[in-house]
């Protein structure tokens, strides 16, 4: 098969890449470094043409309320020049829970990319993940104040981004779902927690406090932001990435 890997330079795009060619497919990554850029629509038509899928993983270059206009223009974008390239199946990566937190700019952009190629007319499949364990550094760096970071208790199910490459890749390589497909990894904490065990594993001497203001995570409310009883549940346990 062929693939159109949008964003395939990235975390998780370079990974789908090599994990499809493996396979014996021939998957494309293509970026602004390739000449793709999704929003002012260069390059994407030659991209996407003739390709069997189109695995979209592009991200906004910010979190904020310009997240939306993002996807927006990206999305339009993308459909209209696979409806012309003749492509089969249209994969996105989305977030567990992002339609339970509305409070969140970014979240809600999340929620327009997907309900924008589920009223499309391109097969479609979108998985969801929990919070990549490659990005919990930088959550702790929000909040990190000199000796001190803060964090709420929060819970988060964090995924190595090794395991939803494989998924990720598994899925565009077979029929369209025409739904969602959740996936996390097996363990539940509280963010607090996470940071603890974060800090300890890395020999770091700071402190974390738990603050249920704090930070980005404290805008969610229980536990939306894990998996539930549907979910497929990923082998990788933080305590063993972080060793």
């Amino acid at each position: 098969m062929k693939f159109a890997v949008i964003g395939g330079t990235g975390l998780i795009g370079s990974q789908v890449v090599e994990i499809l060619g493996a396979a014996g497919h021939q998957a494309v990554p293509h970026s602004p470094e390739t000449g793709v850029d999704v929003v002012t629509g260069r390059g994407v038509e030659e991209a996407v043409a003739g390709v069997d899928v189109v695995i979209n993983l592009t991200n906004s270059p910010a979190f904020g309320e310009t997240s939306p206009a993002f996807f927006r223009t990206s999305m339009d974008n993308l459909l209209a020049a696979s409806v012309k390239g003749g492509v089969g199946h249209f994969v996105i990566l989305s977030i567990v829970g992002v339609d339970q937190v509305p409070e969140l700019d970014y979240y809600r952009a999340k929620v327009l990319q997907e309900d924008i190629l589920k009223a499309g007319p391109i097969p479609y499949s979108i998985v969801r993940a929990t919070q990549f364990m490659e990005f919990i550094d930088a959550i702790l760096s929000w909040t990190a104040d000199g000796e001190t970071i803060r964090l709420p208790r929060t819970p988060l199910q964090p995924i190595a981004a090794a395991d939803v490459s494989r998924i990720v890749a598994e899925v565009a390589a077979g029929a369209p779902l025409h739904g969602v497909l959740d996936i996390a990894g097996p363990d539940v904490y509280p963010l607090d927690e996470i940071g603890r065990m974060t800090l300890a594993a890395k020999g770091d001497g700071r402190t974390v406090v738990t603050d249920d203001t704090a930070g980005m995570y404290a805008a969610v409310h229980g536990d939306v932001l894990t998996a539930g009883h549907d979910a497929r549940i990923a082998p990788t346990h933080y305590t063993d990435w972080l060793s």
